[in-house]
């Protein structure tokens, strides 16, 4: 992984994780330098980020305080999501809102422009991105 890239996403992450940058303003920043994907693991506390020749880049974060919620909820996910996507919710709110709604995590498929949420049964939501 180039180093453009390698701080572009560390930077992009730190803005995250302190709830002062917009996911659509993360998403176009990790465009900017071609990731491909990234998948986030709340119990883990991982993200990891990859690009089209598949270096991978591991960061890691704070674990939940609390227990993440033992079935996946679709409709509070849903509010969630649309919540963050509107920009109404920064990133540490919505990871706690979608714990409690029971996501232990999820994979961000930019090239294909959705989101895969997971639940603790293998429950999966599937989010496209807003045109």
């Amino acid at each position: 992984m180039n180093e453009q890239a390698r701080t572009v996403i560390q930077a992009t992450f730190d803005a995250s994780n302190q709830g002062t940058i917009a996911f659509g303003e993360v998403i176009r920043q990790l465009t900017g330098v071609e990731v491909e994907s990234y998948h986030v693991d709340y119990r883990a506390g991982r993200a990891t980020y990859v690009l089209p020749e598949g270096d991978p880049l591991d960061l890691a974060f704070e674990r939940p305080a609390r227990p993440i919620a033992p079935a996946l909820d679709g409709d509070a996910l849903r509010n969630t999501i649309l919540a963050a996507q509107q920009g109404k919710v920064m990133y540490p709110e919505f990871k706690r809102l979608s714990q409690a709604a029971g996501c232990i995590g999820y994979t961000v498929w930019l090239a294909g422009r959705q989101v895969t949420y997971y639940g603790r049964k293998g429950e999966t939501h599937i989010e496209r991105f807003p045109d």
